[in-house]
């Protein structure tokens, strides 16, 4: 169990900050926040989100907290730690919420005094909606959670994130490395955006929602996207992104020349395929 006499200071009241703010203060913890809209902090302090918080001369949060989560865009992020890491106490702990680990992780941990721990983790419970009006939608608890350490984090601060995710309410928590988290990510997470927006941005057909049954409102559900948010994401991990999209554009293109074939037994054997991965991938 977290300590209940720290004060965790959450900067970036977004999505999934205004919710980590949410859970901490329903179950009794000192939450402060930092964000730059004046709007967001009040909607965080007029629902008890947060006990203080402000939007501007934040220096004496920093200095006071005990633990640190970052719910920041990672150039956002990193141009923070740069500007006000210096503030944070020897024996801080810290943690972030970034879809990319990859060149954010090591100059963080590079940038923070020393005795300040930053222990990198990637709680995978985002929506097609954005900001701390729609955090309350947010479930943790079918969730995954991935904490990606690196030689520089200690076994305390590894377990402190992982007792922060299980606070939070995360069930099922995996241990990755910044590399293997960012490869992962690429496939079963950015790629799928990437298809959901290309499939909406294929056709200008605006009577589509006349017609669409449940298989295209599923598939394009995450096509209601934060552009500023993906935009970023994707080009950080670009690499991997691009070789998913390969991958997939190349099982794409089979099941094309299978039609092209008039080749029933081979679409088949692709749905077959299809069918017995879905159904593992249901039991876990």
């Amino acid at each position: 169990m977290l300590d209940t006499s720290k004060t965790y200071l959450i900067v970036g009241l977004g999505l999934l900050g205004g919710k980590y703010a949410q859970v901490l203060s329903q179950k009794g913890y000192r939450v402060t926040g930092i964000t730059h809209s004046a709007e967001t902090m009040e909607f965080a302090l007029s629902r008890g989100y947060v006990c203080a918080g402000k939007t501007e001369d934040f220096e004496d949060l920093v200095t006071q907290a005990d633990c640190v989560i970052f719910g920041l865009y990672p150039t956002v992020l990193l141009d923070w730690v740069r500007q006000y890491g210096h503030l944070l106490r020897p024996g801080t702990m810290v943690t972030d919420v970034s879809g990319v680990k990859r060149g954010v992780v090591e100059p963080v941990q590079q940038a923070l005094p020393a005795g300040v721990e930053f222990i990198a983790s990637h709680p995978m419970a985002g929506r097609e909606t954005s900001g701390i009006a729609h955090s309350a939608e947010v479930n943790f608890a079918p969730a995954n959670f991935i904490i990606t350490p690196t030689e520089k984090n200690t076994p305390q601060g590894i377990e402190w994130c992982r007792t922060l995710a299980e606070t939070l309410g995360f069930c099922r928590i995996s241990v990755l490395s910044p590399a293997e988290h960012d490869h992962m990510i690429g496939y079963v997470s950015q790629l799928c955006h990437a298809i959901a927006v290309s499939l909406m941005c294929a056709s200008d057909n605006t009577e589509l929602a006349r017609y669409t049954g449940d298989s295209f409102r599923d598939l394009t559900r995450i096509a209601r996207i934060n552009d500023k948010m993906w935009a970023e994401l994707f080009l950080w991990n670009k690499d991997n992104l691009i070789s998913e999209i390969d991958m997939f554009s190349s099982a794409l293109q089979d099941m094309r020349q299978k039609l092209v074939d008039d080749d029933r037994e081979g679409l088949q054997e692709m749905f077959r395929l299809s069918t017995q991965r879905r159904e593992a991938f249901d039991k876990k």
